[in-house]
């Protein structure tokens, strides 16, 4: 009857849905001497994971803390972006300016080209003026 619930226990170990109590059954009765002959293949297993169960690591880890440059790359790619921000805007608004000062300038020509037409015109009339006044002066 004990073989039959062993052999049960294994499959549930092996499936593993054993709880932590028939885990000890199984280690204890394969810490005996008197294992059944089909299951003595297993009872290695078992004394090794009741020696491993009681080791100890006491090394020291070493432990470097790791160095995160996405960190330094976001905050680089963001200068970058400020930087091209302030001096791309700084270079349309010059570049704005002197569109702005160009087109002024032409309309300042284009204003005195039309002022010196309009001021040869005046001269004829001050010349027209002046001879209206000598024929009426001399009636």
């Amino acid at each position: 009857m004990e073989l039959d619930k062993i052999q049960k226990l294994l499959e549930k170990y092996f499936e593993a849905t054993t709880t932590v109590e028939e885990e000890k059954q199984l280690r204890d009765y394969f810490s005996q001497d008197s294992v059944a002959p089909h299951l003595e293949q297993y009872a290695p297993m078992f004394a090794y994971f009741s020696i491993a169960k009681d080791e100890r690591f006491t090394k020291q880890v070493p432990l470097k803390p790791r160095v995160s440059y996405h960190k330094w790359i976001s905050i680089a790619a963001v200068a970058v972006m400020v930087f091209g921000i302030f001096f791309g805007n700084d270079y349309r608004e010059q570049k704005e300016a002197e569109f702005a000062y160009s087109e002024t300038k032409k309309a300042l020509n284009l204003l005195a080209q039309n002022l010196e037409r309009g001021t040869e015109k005046v001269a004829y009339l001050n010349e027209f003026e002046q001879a209206k006044q000598k024929i009426y002066n001399n009636n």
